[in-house]
């Protein structure tokens, strides 16, 4: 077991959501004097479930002289080290950690990491789902599912698939992944790396720290940024790279439409068009699933029997409606200007293009092409849209602006034709408008059902 000998007595956990009450309940069943800060409300169930474990909290506040006490801090990952009380516990050296470095230290279970700027949250629920399918005893955590450290407390799980945010790897020190899968890397949250491109690299590559020749490391080797690290890195764990077209190190790609998996134990094969995945960027997505589910030994049928009927994630190019031939797509997950030029890219109909929100430091000239070939208006809906006006005013004819979603869907229905399809892919993120991304997503398909 992954269990180093801990001196502390005081866990203080900032931040009280999923990650940080369940880091609470696995301190308070390891021994642990433990202490919940949260500076905003803490939402009712989580309050319940500390309360349940007879936890002290607090909300709305942070109160120094019970935090700058402790022998260690789990932080929330939407903390940024620049809050106030984050650089107090820096000067004077106290450590602070993420929930998963800290559940990693109390279970054995091998553990399947995803990363990546686009695609993780997809990638991660394919791999559960044919994990699931195929009769393993496994649990789901990190960016989606239940807290990691909840589940350590309360279950005995065999395996655990774990989506991690940049936010969250830069918490971990001595966690390692099993498997770990990093699907691409481009510019994204450059506001909480000093806008500069190479930490937020840094960050994703630390999925790959403290991996042995004993595990794997799979990733899309034609991912120019990812090219560039691995040849300035010694990686240990065994590289499954994947690819569109083969050479003689990919393990998985396309040959005459057909999905290949080739490793020294498998060869695996499906035809793409039984994917249940559309589009280039989901066909990378499977492979990197199919190589996670190849290296545990999962039986073929069940990998192409999995990637056949996977259904999918809510706000990820999620079909919500066509009115009057007009069709409606919701893609809110697309925070960041890569995640909208996979979506972008997947269109084959004239578009009318919902942009707008928190600008993360964008730079908007990778969508540009697309938008100029196949989008006819766009809708930039926001409380400040200097800077996509700044790039898009004088290259698109027809832009309006809106601060509501019901104005939105107006909005671009009115300005689609008959044929045409409404894609709201924000590049941007929600908190200006949306409680997030996924209040983003809700509303539209609400708005778009009303019309």
């Amino acid at each position: 077991m992954n269990v180093r000998v801990l001196f502390m007595k005081r866990i203080v956990i900032l931040g009280a959501g999923e990650s940080g009450a369940g880091a609470a309940v696995l301190a308070q069943k390891q021994g642990f004097d433990v202490f919940v800060s949260d500076m905003s409300v803490i939402k009712t169930e989580y309050k319940t479930l500390l309360d349940k474990y007879g936890i002290i909290w607090e909300e709305g506040k942070h109160t120094e002289a019970e935090i700058l006490n402790a022998d260690e801090v789990i932080k929330s990952p939407g903390i940024p080290d620049k809050a106030p009380i984050i650089k107090k516990l820096i000067a004077q050296k106290t450590p602070i950690i993420s929930e998963i470095e800290f559940a990693g230290r109390y279970t054995n279970a091998k553990m399947i990491c995803i990363t990546g700027s686009n695609g993780k949250t997809t990638t991660t629920m394919l791999v559960y789902h044919i994990l699931q399918k195929a009769g393993l005893n496994v649990g789901l955590a990190g960016n989606v599912g239940q807290s990691l450290a909840l589940q350590v407390a309360n279950e005995n799980f065999d395996y655990y698939v774990v989506e991690l945010s940049s936010f969250q790897l830069d918490g971990m020190t001595e966690f390692k992944a099993d498997i770990a899968i990093l699907l691409n890397i481009t510019p994204d949250h450059l506001d909480r790396y000093d806008y500069n491109f190479q930490n937020y690299v840094n960050s994703k590559f630390r999925i790959t720290q403290n991996q042995t020749e004993n595990d794997a490391f799979i990733f899309w080797e034609n991912d120019p940024t990812i090219k560039s690290e691995l040849a300035k890195r010694k990686i240990q764990s065994v590289m499954y790279p994947f690819a569109v077209e083969r050479n003689e190190k990919t393990k998985a790609f396309i040959e005459q439409d057909e999905l290949i998996i080739k490793t020294l134990k498998t060869l695996f094969s499906m035809p793409t068009t039984e994917l249940a995945l559309r589009g280039l960027h989901n066909t990378y997505n499977s492979m990197a699933a199919g190589l996670a589910a190849t290296i545990i030994n999962v039986r073929k049928e069940n990998i192409r029997q999995s990637l056949q009927d996977f259904q999918g994630v809510e706000h990820r190019l999620e079909y919500v409606a066509t009115v009057k031939n007009i069709k409606f797509i919701n893609d809110s997950k697309a925070t960041n200007v890569n995640s909208c030029w996979y979506a972008l890219q997947s269109m084959n109909t004239s578009v009318v293009l919902i942009l707008g929100g928190v600008d993360k430091g964008n730079d908007y000239s990778e969508i540009e092409d697309l938008v100029l070939a196949n989008v006819k208006g766009l809708i930039f809906m926001g409380l400040d849209n200097k800077a996509l006006h700044a790039f898009f005013d004088g290259k698109v004819k027809n832009i309006i602006d809106v601060t509501s979603m019901n104005d939105a869907v107006n909005a671009s229905y009115q300005m689609a034709s008959d044929g045409d399809t409404v894609l709201l892919s924000p590049c941007c993120a929600s908190f200006d408008l949306f409680n997030n991304y996924e209040d983003r997503g809700k509303q539209f398909k609400s708005c778009v059902r009303n019309l």
